[in-house]
């Protein structure tokens, strides 16, 4: 068990296996009451902590995208390497890093279920971003974006502007080999988001090469709906999509 609310979280259950992923700026604390409901359904399930997260926005702001990529590239193949089914669950960036696993290891990923999963923004400053990235350190923050009370994910209040440009290189690279996801995958969406708009998932949607694909709509969630009004629903039909694609 992970020693803070901050920190990764790990649980060894079962044959099958689920790897969560947390979103830019954030920390697994956003995830963890989703991983606590997949470990008390006898799933094994890693939650790692991003580099550059939980720490300070300065130094995510000196951390790369392909450092984020490591870490979970690393679990998924310490997890496929004692488990034949894994299935990967990110949030917001997290479901980038996770579209990015599924198009480099294909063989290795039963099953995509992605929560307001970000591969691109409509905001206009990201065309400054080339030239400023060396110029202003950060930008406001866009944490907690939550419409149940009482609630935080861990963000920090600040958005690095170094990290958000790299983060724009993720996504360029998810663009292009986008077409190699071939796993199910099950997006759920907020019909109210402040931070990522709705043509990501319709994008993600339409060039997935994956037959098995739906969309669920989140009617009373923010951005952040793994900690918001619809948690329940997340995490109930993603245990049930795990275990019908695990063949359970």
């Amino acid at each position: 068990m992970p020693a803070s609310a901050q920190g990764a979280f790990r649980h060894d259950g079962g044959p099958v296996a689920v790897l969560l992923i947390h979103g830019f700026t954030g920390s697994p604390k956003s995830m963890r009451p989703w991983a606590e409901y997949l470990a008390a359904h006898d799933l094994t399930v890693r939650l790692p902590l991003l580099p550059g997260h939980a720490t300070t926005w300065q130094e995510l702001n000196r951390t790369p995208w392909d450092d984020w990529y490591a870490t979970v590239a690393s679990e998924l193949a310490d997890l496929r390497s004692r488990h034949e089914k894994v299935f990967i669950c990110g949030l917001s960036m997290g479901g980038a890093l996770a579209l990015r696993l599924a198009e480099e290891q294909p063989s290795s990923v039963a099953g995509l279920v992605l929560v307001n999963p970000a591969v691109h923004t409509e905001r206009l400053d990201r065309f400054l971003l080339p030239l400023v990235r060396n110029l202003i350190p950060s930008f406001p923050g866009i944490s907690n974006d939550i419409k149940k009370p009482g609630q935080d994910e861990g963000a920090y209040d600040r958005l690095p502007v170094r990290a958000s440009y790299t983060l724009t290189a993720l996504w360029g690279a998810v663009k292009r080999d986008i077409s190699r996801v071939s796993a199910p995958l099950l997006l759920l969406r907020s019909t109210e988001d402040h931070v990522v708009e709705p043509s990501n998932a319709a994008w993600i949607i339409e060039h997935i090469a994956s037959v098995d694909k739906s969309e669920t709509l989140l009617a009373n969630s923010y951005h952040v709906a793994t900690l918001d009004n619809d948690a329940p629903q997340i995490f109930a039909e993603s245990l049930a999509f795990i275990r019908s694609h695990a063949g359970d």
